[in-house]
């Protein structure tokens, strides 16, 4: 099919890069070659270039320049904040780590990991909206428990968790909190203060920057150890040559992000319902997946009962449509949703489900293709397999 008229709706996945972010990766590739922890002239351009980007960032979260580390993205910024935070409390013999059972692979793989060496490790229930209940916190922690982690919005279904109140109970027994903001940072407003934590993970590419770029936010005073060693980059935080220009492109989006986000929440938003009231009102035995009221404006997740999930995701993607049954670092299995799994919904829920995430360049024009196509292809997929919908639950 020609790539032109191909529609992109797996932002969550990954975003087109913003122009002017482009431009700015460009640029940097082009003209700041030196190395920024060089002192000569051709260092401290480079330099200049990497704080700017740490300003703009910091603004992004109200933060203060001084509390981001730039990483190469949300996976590394997770392993950071869990790792560092559990080798610095260590000694203090607090021994306990607490996550839920719908975050990302990189903080739930990260705690296997941690459990093989004797680490505790508890991962609290969500309910069927995919919230964690602060109250289930506060029955779990305990005066050995390090760090919290739960993630700010979603990957899959975007629901966005109570974080503020949950970093108040960790605080209430002195532990840190940590959460993934990877796929809130840019969509909706982030404070890093307002939501009380003590660091908070993010990627460029999920706002319209690059790939290969990211940062830790870690709040002054917060005891961490180093999740790598070497030189005395990132004030001894995070060893290693900056990658200029991918931090540059960093620092535009996050700029382009904090100008737009209010418009672009709303529009994009508008975007989202549509697609879901279509889809609802035109496809039998559908249901959205997930708290609709509180949740990130780009995101939908719904089941298409009497399907297979990777059989309409192939279909559509054969109609030129891109979408996804969860998140991208969990491609390549059959394996249920363990977000879908963990909101306790009946198994035929748990692998008939598509994600549809929008974002910059998304279009009514292109919402409006995808709901013209969707009601066919499930027909045509039910009939081949027989199976009649079951009457919606959501």
């Amino acid at each position: 099919m020609d790539d032109r008229v191909r529609i992109y709706f797996d932002y969550n996945a990954t975003t087109p890069m913003a122009p002017d972010a482009i431009e700015a990766v460009t640029a940097a590739t082009r003209d700041l070659y030196g190395n920024a922890s060089s002192v000569h002239h051709f260092g401290q351009q480079a330099k200049a270039a990497v704080d700017d980007a740490r300003s703009s960032l910091a603004a992004l979260l109200a933060a203060d320049p001084s509390e981001i580390v730039f990483t190469s993205g949300g996976t590394e910024s997770d392993n950071f904040a869990i790792r560092g935070a559990a080798e610095a409390l260590e000694p203090a013999k607090r021994r306990h780590l607490i996550a839920t059972g719908i975050e990302h692979e990189a903080v739930l793989n990260t705690f296997k990991a941690l459990a093989r060496r004797g680490w505790r490790t508890t991962l609290l229930p969500v309910d069927h909206s995919g919230v964690v209940s602060p109250d289930r916190l506060r029955a779990t922690i305990t005066d050995d428990t390090a760090l919290v982690s739960v993630m700010h919005a979603n990957n899959e279904i975007g629901t966005i968790q109570p974080v503020a109140e949950l970093a108040a109970i960790a605080h209430e027994r002195g532990a840190l909190m940590h959460t993934d903001a990877v796929q809130s940072v840019g969509k909706i407003p982030v404070d890093v203060r307002a939501l009380g934590v003590d660091l908070l993970s993010l990627s460029a590419h999920k706002f319209n920057g690059p790939k290969g770029a990211g940062a830790l936010w870690i709040k002054r005073g917060t005891r961490l150890a180093p999740y790598q060693t070497g030189g005395k980059h990132e004030r001894n935080r995070r060893a290693g040559t900056e990658n200029v220009p991918a931090l540059a492109g960093m620092g535009v989006a996050a700029s382009l992000a904090g100008a737009k986000m209010a418009s672009e929440a709303v529009r994009v938003g508008a975007l989202r319902d549509r697609l879901e009231e279509a889809i609802l009102r035109s496809v039998p035995g559908t249901a959205v997946n997930g708290q609709r009221d509180r949740r990130v404006p780009n995101t939908a997740n719904v089941s298409f009962d009497g399907v297979e999930a990777e059989s309409l995701l192939i279909a559509l993607d054969l109609e030129g449509i891109a979408v996804s049954t969860g998140s991208a670092c969990s491609s390549g299995t059959l394996e249920p949703s363990h977000v879908l799994r963990a909101m306790g919904l009946p198994v035929h829920r748990t692998q008939n489900s598509l994600r549809f995430s929008l974002g910059m360049f998304s279009t009514e024009a292109e919402v409006d293709r995808v709901v013209g196509v969707l009601p066919h292809l499930v027909e045509k997929l039910r009939r081949l397999t027989n199976r009649k919908p079951i009457t919606a639950q959501g």
